[in-house]
């Protein structure tokens, strides 16, 4: 993808200067969701149950916490928890097969 210089939402001349900003940020976005997968991978070896992997505490926190900072960016915070209770509990799942490959005692 092209490395372009960030045009703000109001100086885009056209539709075209839209979609390239939209593509440049959801490239991104999704190049964080990447990194953010590789700390929940790494994050496997400190765990010491399935109960630890999973976390409900936490994932309540933390879902309770994006809501926050949904609204603070004027976003609907219910659209950004289900879109993060969707994310975290697919990596919850890739994290439970990661610890429970490494934690294979049969």
């Amino acid at each position: 993808m092209e490395i372009r210089d960030s045009v703000e939402p109001a100086s885009c001349k056209n539709m075209e200067d839209i979609r390239a900003e939209i593509d440049c940020l959801d490239h991104k976005i999704i190049s964080l969701l990447g990194k953010r997968f590789q700390y929940v991978q790494a994050a496997s070896k400190f765990k010491t149950s399935e109960t630890s992997v999973r976390a409900p505490e936490r994932f309540k926190a933390m879902l309770q916490q994006r809501r926050v900072w949904a609204e603070k960016e004027g976003l609907n915070p219910d659209a950004i928890e289900k879109l993060y209770s969707d994310l975290v509990n697919h990596f919850i799942a890739e994290e439970m097969k990661k610890w429970k490959q490494e934690n294979d005692t049969a």
